[in-house]
């Protein structure tokens, strides 16, 4: 089953699609109309295993960041995209989350902030 799932994420290629009959497998019942996909099964299909793994990481960026091999920033880009996508995006008098103390920390141990930046971070 997540063969066909894949092939059929491929074969529409981002494009609009309408499920037009749902089968029950075990009650062999057939529905029929025009569903619409849920937003999630209408990503691409590596945005969808990076949602998984996320999932699967309890959320943690840290993991994210060693299972993908990228920088924090590119985690939470992707992550930012993803929910806009999802449209889960904030509004206008949201903000976004401040990462957490160990997050800045982690960022300046690998030198993508400086000590300065790291300490407005922390301070806020």
């Amino acid at each position: 089953m997540p063969n066909d799932w894949k092939e059929l994420t491929e074969l529409t290629r981002g494009k609009a699609i309408s499920v037009e009959r749902v089968r029950v497998l075990e009650s062999n019942i057939a529905i029929e109309g025009s569903f619409e996909l849920p937003a999630l099964a209408q990503l691409p299909m590596d945005d969808q295993v990076f949602i998984g793994a996320f999932v699967r990481s309890h959320g943690s960026i840290k993991e994210m960041e060693r299972l993908f091999g990228v920088s924090y920033p590119t985690i939470k880009n992707r992550l930012n995209r993803l929910s806009e996508a999802l449209g889960l995006g904030m509004g206008i008098e949201d903000e976004p989350a401040a990462p957490s103390r160990t997050e800045i920390l982690d960022r300046l141990e690998r030198g993508e902030i400086t000590a300065k930046e790291a300490m407005v971070e922390l301070e806020k």
